[in-house]
């Protein structure tokens, strides 16, 4: 049976999202998901706790809950790397190698990183070298331990433009680190992200953050309701035969002390929103 010109051009994009951007309550960020067609679930915390943090038993409890409503976690969000750049190399390793323990635990190879703050006096080029002393060792730890690192470029960071994430992928180039692309993040950087960035970065990418913004204040908005040429970035991907996870990360609503949240209401309508595009552009999330 010959395939129509619509079916023949379909991708399918696994769908994810920050659960603790829905609730703190890992049973209702994994209902909310599911509701909202993802089969997957980004772990940034649970029951209020940070994934650095996450014990033993939390781990595996957490697990048996995901289990138990057919979800499964496309990555874990830590916060290695956001930190000071004045802070010993080791303090992040430590963390990191607590953090593998988790992925693990959960089932994914996938761990969300940074690449440290500067001090107000120093500028990027000033801390370059130590950024990139900080990741080699940080990509060394997961090549060793068999996860890849996505490196997502948000505000005040050094990989912060694509220029800079670009030198960190090339000065380490290691196949345990990739970028996890976040539109908004260029966007508020004053960043466009399509047209400066995709080229460049698109060999390294690896994970979609799904979020938009608009470049004059930095609001965070839905997806296509911004200046983050999603649905450029959208196409580009499509056409490029991108198969990676569709991560929703929407900030709709107040930040709590564990990062951006929305709250159920808000999620879906990002989710929704998200959805348009996809669809627009020939994408099945699933």
């Amino acid at each position: 049976m010959t395939a129509t010109p619509s079916e023949a051009t379909t991708a399918v994009w696994p769908l994810s999202g920050f659960g603790d951007e829905v609730d703190p309550d890992p049973a209702v960020q994994a209902a909310v998901l599911l509701a909202l067609g993802a089969s997957y679930i980004e772990v940034r915390s649970a029951w209020g706790v940070n994934v650095s943090e996450l014990t033993p038993e939390q781990v595996s409890e957490l697990k048996e809950i995901l289990d138990a409503k057919g979800l499964k976690v496309s990555a874990v969000a830590s916060p290695i790397g956001k930190v000071d750049i004045s802070l010993p190399v080791e303090h992040e390793v430590e963390r990191l190698r607590q953090i593998i323990s988790v992925a693990k635990g959960l089932d994914t190879h996938y761990i969300r990183i940074f690449s440290f703050f500067r001090g107000e006096a120093q500028t990027p080029e000033e801390i370059r070298d130590d950024v990139l002393t900080r990741m080699r060792a940080l990509a060394a730890e997961a090549e060793s331990a068999g996860v890849v690192l996505l490196h997502e470029n948000e505000k005040g960071i050094y990989g912060d433009t694509p220029q800079r994430v670009l030198d960190i992928m090339e000065s380490v180039d290691s196949p345990a680190l990739r970028v996890a692309w976040d539109n908004a993040n260029f966007v508020q950087v004053g960043v466009r992200p399509y047209t400066d960035g995709y080229a460049m970065l698109r060999p390294y990418l690896e994970y979609l953050q799904v979020k938009d913004a608009i470049m004059a204040t930095g609001e965070v908005v839905p997806s296509g309701h911004g200046d983050g040429e999603l649905d450029a970035t959208i196409a580009a991907l499509k056409a490029d035969g991108y198969s990676g996870f569709a991560s929703l990360e929407p900030h709709l609503a107040s930040h709590h002390k564990l990062g951006g949240f929305s709250g159920p209401v808000a999620f879906g309508m990002a989710a929704r929103a998200f959805a348009v595009l996809a669809a627009k552009n020939g994408i099945e999330l699933s």
